[in-house]
């Protein structure tokens, strides 16, 4: 589907906070309350918005030590490794990759203790070939 501009600046104000009003929006944008609110039907219906999640505050999310792990994993086991890799909450994200890794997954947890056991959980995965880790030092930006 093609987004206007005006859906573009819809989704970057619902990126920031997805749970603002639409009287909150239509201020922002400029744009009549059912405009916005017929915009986001839209969206949602034609499967531009999936969903809604939680952002957390940074400071929370400074706590916790957050790493790239990178996963190899043997072709006809892809299935059930997501699968399993879907149950651990510590993971955030899971992006399927080209090149030496299939996988990346974000992970975050408390400690480093933690990382060391939830890479040693990941590489232990039936299906697993290898994992290499990288931890977070800082985000200099995020979207």
């Amino acid at each position: 589907m093609k987004l206007t501009d005006a859906d573009q600046q819809l989704l970057s104000v619902l990126r920031e906070n997805a749970r603002a009003s639409t009287a909150q929006i239509a201020r922002r944008l400029n744009l009549s309350r059912t405009t916005v609110q017929s915009r986001i039907e839209r969206l949602e219906r034609e499967g531009v918005i999936s969903g809604y999640t939680v952002r957390v505050h940074d400071e929370y999310d400074r706590s916790h030590l957050r790493a790239h792990i990178m996963i190899a994993v043997h072709p006809k086991q892809m299935t059930s490794v997501v699968a399993a890799l879907r149950a651990m909450p510590e993971l955030r994200v899971l992006h399927s990759v080209s090149g030496s890794h299939d996988l990346i997954a974000i992970g975050a947890v408390p400690s480093v203790g933690d990382m060391d056991l939830l890479t040693d959980r990941i590489g232990a995965l039936e299906g697993v070939e290898r994992t290499t880790s990288s931890i977070v030092l800082s985000t200099k930006f995020e979207r």
